[in-house]
């Protein structure tokens, strides 16, 4: 009998191994529903991961057919699902495009046809959908497993994963229009940007608001649809109103769900506006927070804050990463909530309390007229930040030594600068890590084996000034300068990253690294520079600086961890060690998360590949996919030389070197043919 049962189990592994291991998909954005970002694969590992060489690039067809100034307003930030045989995932235009995973060939398509006029807050951007079975359909029944997307316009759209065809038993024809509940001053002050999550037969999504608008900005609800009729069951406003004149606290970033303890979690904003808080005294309760929500009813089960009255856009911008951690004192479930300044929280998943002690410490005072700041903030006391949170005029680069750095210096040294929470002032205020990160909506990525975090961070210096409302009026921003009205409010603002003349960050680097944490001893394993400066610097010179790194990581049981940059490579390191041991050239660079996932026996991975507007790199529309060279393939000469970073400076420097020497030659050529010619006619014709 025992051996019947052995007999069975190969065959069901070697017939069915996605069975046994649905891990070998890639069913949700963050991998899971709790975002942990780790794959159970392991094909790919340290000891072969040079040997990866392209699968197939897909092109969505949106450089060629949108316009030029159309596509500058977007950004390609998708991460696909690997469901249903099928890679599914969203442009920055909300078309839901299903692919052939080994092949890359389109399956299905839908465009949802949304206006390229609407001009979005924050660029056309969709950084992914979500997938779901109804396992009380039939099983060949339509739409038995569903897609479903939020969108740039504010529809919540349900597709047939296997045809793309909308739903027609899901609100009206297959999708739900939002009612923003205000007026809005254009229609693309309000849109949703993140996947939506599905927990407790609902699918909820949250939204991305202007900022700096105004104070009484759209408010920041929450939304939850029943799954199978998109009906609306509840809504959230995180912000608690009493006493307080303020919008947002609005949900953009990617939530968390726990299916079993029927949890969501919300990582919330900031209230509006941003950089000044006057007409919302106290600590804005549940702004900036790691809210956890009855996902069935939308009821409150607890909430932590990560900052207190913010005045500095440090929204919670990560998604929790759901774990289970060994504490040091036994196995705990936890939500690991990253952040802008590069703080780690570790609350418990029950009780939203900490896992170890944050201490409520004095931040710097002082703020704009009739500003009511807190004057403490939460610290953790266990996990160390992910990276420096002061910076001071000594910190400052520069490639010219004298020039750059002196300009860099001084924009620096004229503004206030108290280190961590400085709040904005009128004659500017420097803000670091900026509002970008720290960490950002690419999250942290767990290996519950081994029970590392990873976490990508950026580091750059923000400008922050306000400017008082009689001067706003008709102020035009100089170039590369945002700049907010703050409606409302006695300030308007401007906002800078600090540059140097030749477009570098004035901060010394390293701009970006990949962080490795030991949770339980509260220690800093390794860091790493993610990056070069090959998209940006003159001639495509590749510094190893690191880049700003708002996209995440992906870690598998092989031993590696991926990640893209503001260069164009997806790379691969130790996750170990940290050492950098592999990068895949892509068309633009890869600003999306990556993900991995085994097709007939191969695994692969893939990222999406469109640049990133606001950074100002080269924009595209691919998403590009690698797996391990086959038998007869190798990675070719050009892949592993002039297809690496600064590989392109080097050809070019050589080919300019080769052409100079054959210039210096012929003309030493011309020079003695010239030279004999006049010592033959001296010969020929003596005196």
């Amino acid at each position: 009998m025992r051996s019947l049962i052995g007999l069975f189990a190969f065959v069901a592994l070697i017939i069915s191994p996605a069975i046994l291991f649905p891990a070998w998909a890639w069913e949700h954005w963050g991998g899971d529903r709790g975002g942990m970002r780790f794959s159970k694969l392991a094909q790919v590992t340290p000891d072969n991961v040079g040997n990866l060489v392209r699968a197939f690039e897909f092109r969505t067809g949106d450089l060629d057919r949108r316009a030029s100034e159309v596509m500058k307003r977007s950004k390609f930030q998708a991460t696909p699902l690997f469901v249903d045989d099928s890679l599914i995932f969203c442009s920055p235009f909300n078309e839901v495009i299903a692919l052939d995973p080994g092949t890359g060939a389109q399956k299905w398509r839908y465009d949802p046809k949304i206006s390229t006029s609407q001009r979005p807050a924050n660029r056309y951007n969709c950084r992914g959908v979500a997938y779901w079975v109804d396992s009380e359909a039939l099983e060949d029944a339509a739409c038995r497993a569903r897609i479903f997307m939020g969108t740039n316009d504010v529809r919540v759209i349900a597709l047939d994963a296997r045809t793309g065809i909308p739903c027609a038993d899901f609100g009206n024809g297959g999708e739900v229009k939002i009612e923003t509940g205000a007026a809005l001053e254009w229609p693309g002050e309000f849109q949703i940007t993140s996947a939506p999550v599905v927990v407790s037969g609902v699918v909820i999504v949250g939204s991305a608001i202007a900022d700096n608008r105004r104070v009484e900005a759209p408010l920041g609800t929450v939304r939850a649809f029943d799954v199978r009729t998109g009906r609306l069951r509840w809504g959230f406003d995180p912000l608690v109103h009493g006493g307080v004149t303020s919008g947002h606290a609005n949900v953009w970033a990617p939530m968390s769900a726990d299916e079993d303890r029927g949890l969501v979690f919300l990582p919330t904003s900031s209230p509006s506006p941003d950089f000044w808080g006057g007409k919302r005294p106290g600590n804005n309760e549940h702004a900036n927070s790691v809210v956890a929500l009855r996902a069935e009813t939308g009821e409150l089960v607890w909430s932590f804050q990560t900052v207190h009255h913010d005045v500095w856009d440090y929204d919670v911008s990560a998604q929790p990463t759901l774990a289970r951690i060994d504490t040091g004192d036994g196995m705990r479930d936890v939500v690991i909530q990253p952040t802008k300044q590069g703080f780690v929280f570790v609350l418990d998943r029950d009780s939203g309390k900490p896992v170890w002690p944050v201490e409520e410490r004095a931040v710097p005072q002082g703020g704009a007229e009739g500003e009511q700041l807190s004057p403490t903030q939460p610290f953790p006391t266990h996990v160390p930040p992910l990276l420096s949170q002061r910076i001071s005029a000594d910190d400052v680069f520069g490639l010219i030594p004298f020039r750059d750095r002196a300009l860099c210096r001084a924009q620096v040294e004229a503004a206030r600068n108290d280190g961590l929470y400085t709040p904005p002032s009128t004659h500017g205020t420097v803000v670091f890590p900026m509002t970008g990160g720290g960490v950002n909506w690419g999250g942290a990525a767990f290996d519950p084996v081994n029970q590392i975090l990873y976490a990508n961070t950026s580091r750059a210096i923000h400008i922050v000034k306000l400017l008082p409302r009689a001067e706003a009026r008709g102020f035009s921003p100089p170039p590369g300068h945002d700049f907010g009205q703050q409606q409302g409010a006695p300030f308007a603002m401007t906002r800078a990253t600090v540059f140097s003349p030749l477009g570098l960050l004035c901060n010394k680097p390293p701009w970006g690294e990949m962080v490795a944490v030991d949770l339980r001893a509260g220690k800093i394993l390794w860091r790493s520079r993610v990056g070069t400066t090959e998209d940006r610097a003159p001639l495509g010179i590749a510094f190893n600086f690191g880049t700003p790194l708002v996209n995440g990581v992906v870690i598998t049981a092989g031993g590696l961890a991926f990640t893209g940059a503001m260069d164009a490579y997806l790379r691969a390191f130790n996750s170990k060690t940290g050492e950098e041991l592999w990068q895949g050239r892509l068309p633009v660079p890869g600003v999306a998360n990556p993900m991995t996932y085994l097709w007939k026996g191969e695994q692969y991975v893939a990222i999406g590949a469109g640049g990133h507007s606001e950074s100002g790199t080269t924009i595209g529309d691919s998403v590009v996919a690698f797996r391990l060279a086959r038998a007869g393939e190798a990675p070719t000469l050009w892949s592993r030389t002039i297809d690496r970073p600064g590989g392109r400076f080097m050809a070019m420097a050589i080919a300019a070197g080769f052409i100079v020497a054959l210039l210096v030659l012929a003309a030493w050529r011309w020079r003695r043919n010239r030279r004999a010619k006049r010592n033959r006619a001296l010969f020929e014709n003596p005196m």
